[in-house]
């Protein structure tokens, strides 16, 4: 019977068994699936596999078991290949049959030749993703995941061997010193002077994500025997980590660009293919009629392998959420799709037990955060757990974009604000709209026609990736055409929650469920469910100052609590009785009757997306006559804020 060791260190072994015992019968790739999905079951098992996100190519023993958790940026052709391939031995003519699952290269053995006129040779079709780690994932969630990894790990050394060697050059911190660092910049600065990397985070942020973990960094790497850089496709700018390859041999239509995967399968970096590439770019350039594809297709789609690596798929899921503190599987609808992962059906009655404290305490944390402003800090939770839940035609219902104003101008205020925000949510990502980067970045995904590829944009992102938009760093300047097409991509994402990819002669639409927040001055140029007039209640002398002593009275055990109540409430169902809908239509037309000028069906929507998410952020699934209530009374004092800063201006916010 194998051991753990074997399936981890060598699941080809498991593959030969397996495919030895049952050819020529076709199940035998069914069992191979069903053997590593039970293995996967077993006791935490999925926290022993090594991951790509976290442990450089170089210290992963080749051909073992890992997983990635990753985002589909792109979608290659689908490939054809030898599933069954049968070798002959010339000098004795012995015949062996081998699969070709899961490798890039048929083997055979010294004296062994592949008949590829075998009556036994089956073909068998496979798609490539490339497949990059999830766009701005917080360093948090990283963190997180390592410590599952090593705890396991370490508490399996009499029962499993890693497959990896890989040993962390620094000394493993508490998870509360991890979070220390990851709240407090300059201390991981301070640790790691001799081993920071360049690029960190471009806000000013210095994050510790994958810090020790990376054999490479970087947008560009240098490949061997290319004379271009290999632009590694990361749609935000300074991203790290590494970019895979992932052939997928079943179910791939269930995939779609974007989507969040963690995928199980063997790692592939055999050296050999580097230079099957290289040969075959030489021997295009000397016959084109040899390859139909161009030079520039070749050196995308088979990268060398030490830089791209190749990951052939066991089994992969897609994810619904990217949080490690919550389970993968939260009910029996989603135990369908989610096979591989333990259940914890009493996850969600224990933490609602606890939620109002929880809330409450969150509450507090935004209100201090947003210098006392607790109607703000009210909208802010709701921004936070707003989702698309639904599209009727193309109206995207849940999305909940909220324009915070009154934010003071070229201030590190909204740096900061960003910070906590991304403390507490699994990906963000900071845009400073300024005339520069309008201008100068690609925020659209294009289609790359010489190199048959989809090139990566900045509005590439996750589902529920929280955007941030600082629109206090916008100054007087012109936009040139690809400002204005940045600026508008940026409305449509926020309006129809779509990006309309480019394919040189046509667009493609791309639904998104992206949670935008803008910061601004005055009102926000770009369109917004719901503006928000900041109403500061304490102005700290030293910003800076205050932030920092903020994020340090907070614990670790806390911090975890909010992640938990914001991922978590994003993902309960809710709907509204009959009694109660009836309750609020009839409101709404006593509303219209007593002020018909004011009150717009708008209102009435906005009203209900406000009573939805209070309701949920109460862990109500309902909606009750007491929350309609407190739903009218915080859009009344967030419209009487407006107006009242309105009359103090003399214009509109």
């Amino acid at each position: 019977m194998p051991c753990v060791a074997d399936w981890l260190n060598n699941p080809f072994s498991i593959v030969q068994g397996i495919f030895a015992q049952n050819v020529p019968n076709s199940d035998w790739e069914k069992k191979v699936t069903e053997y590593f999905k039970e293995k996967l079951k077993e006791n935490n098992a999925t926290n022993w596999v090594p991951s790509l996100n976290d442990v450089p190519v170089h210290y992963l023993k080749p051909n073992s078991l890992v997983k990635f958790r990753c985002m589909v940026q792109d979608m290659f052709d689908p490939e054809f290949y030898m599933g069954v391939y049968e070798t002959v031995d010339p000098n004795t003519n012995a015949r062996v049959l081998h699969f070709g699952k899961y490798r890039d290269v048929a083997e055979c053995g010294p004296q062994q030749e592949i008949d590829l006129n075998s009556s036994q040779t089956v073909t068998s079709e496979r798609q490539t993703f490339y497949c990059v780690p999830v766009p701005g994932e917080s360093a948090w969630s990283v963190v997180v995941l390592n410590l599952q990894f090593y705890a396991y790990t370490s508490a399996s050394q009499a029962r499993v061997s890693p497959s990896t060697s890989y040993t962390p050059s620094r000394h493993k911190r508490s998870y509360e010193e991890d979070e220390d660092m990851d709240l407090h910049p300059s201390k991981q600065k301070e640790q790691h002077m001799g081993n920071s990397r360049s690029g960190g985070d471009i806000h000013g942020c210095v994050e510790p994500k994958r810090l020790e973990t990376e054999a490479s960094a970087g947008h560009h790497l240098i490949s061997p025997n290319c004379s271009p850089p290999l632009d590694l496709n990361f749609p935000l700018p300074g991203e790290k980590g590494p970019a895979c390859l992932v052939k997928v041999y079943e179910s791939w239509d269930s995939f779609k660009v974007n989507d969040v995967l963690e995928v199980y399968g063997i790692l592939s970096v055999d050296p050999v293919l580097s230079i099957v590439n290289n040969e075959e770019r030489d021997s295009s350039a000397l016959d084109p009629m040899e390859c139909m594809d161009t030079a520039e297709e070749q050196r995308v789609h088979s990268p060398p392998a030490s830089l791209v690596p190749r990951i052939h798929v066991i089994l992969a899921q897609k994810l619904q959420h990217i949080n490690p503190l919550l389970p993968a599987c939260l009910n029996e609808e989603e135990s369908k799709t989610c096979e591989y992962r333990n259940l914890a059906p009493l996850f969600v009655s224990n933490f609602m037990s606890e939620l109002s404290p929880v809330r409450a305490e969150l509450l507090g944390f935004l209100t201090h955060a947003l210098l006392g402003d607790s109607l703000a800090a009210e909208y802010l939770i709701l921004h936070l757990i707003s989702t698309v839940y639904a599209r009727r035609d193309v109206l995207p219902l849940g999305k909940f974009t909220v324009n915070l104003s009154g934010c003071p101008r070229n201030s590190i205020f909204t740096e900061h604000i960003y910070r906590i925000i991304q403390q507490l949510v699994p990906a963000s990502y900071r845009l400073q709209m300024t005339i520069e980067n309008m201008n100068h970045s690609r925020f659209i995904p294009h289609k790359d026609y010489a190199a048959n590829r989809l090139v990566s944009g900045v509005l590439q992102l996750a589902s529920n990736t929280s955007l941030v938009v600082d629109e206090t760093q916008l100054e007087q300047g012109q936009l040139d055409t690809t400002g204005v097409h940045n600026v508008t991509a940026l409305g449509n994402l926020i309006t129809w929650q779509k990006v309309d990819y480019d394919f040189n002669y046509h667009q493609m639409e791309f639904p998104c469920n992206i949670n935008v927040l803008i910061t601004s001055e005055g009102r926000s140029l770009l369109p917004s469910d719901c503006q928000v007039h900041l109403q500061p209640q304490i102005i700290p002398p030293n910003m800076e100052e205050y932030m920092n002593s903020l994020l340090t009275a907070v614990l670790p055990s806390v911090l975890n609590k909010f992640r938990i109540y914001l991922s978590l409430l994003r993902l309960l169902d809710y709907s509204i009785s009959d009694e109660v809908t009836k309750a609020v239509e009839e409101d709404f037309v006593e509303m219209r009757k007593n002020d018909p000028e004011s009150i717009t069906a708008d209102d009435l929507h906005r009203t209900l997306l406000v009573a939805r998410f209070l309701s949920l952020s109460a862990g109500q699934t309902t909606l009750s006559r007491e929350r309609w209530l407190r739903a009218k009374q915080l859009e009344a004092l967030r419209k009487a804020r407006l107006q009242q800063q309105k009359c103090v201006n003399g214009n509109e916010l």
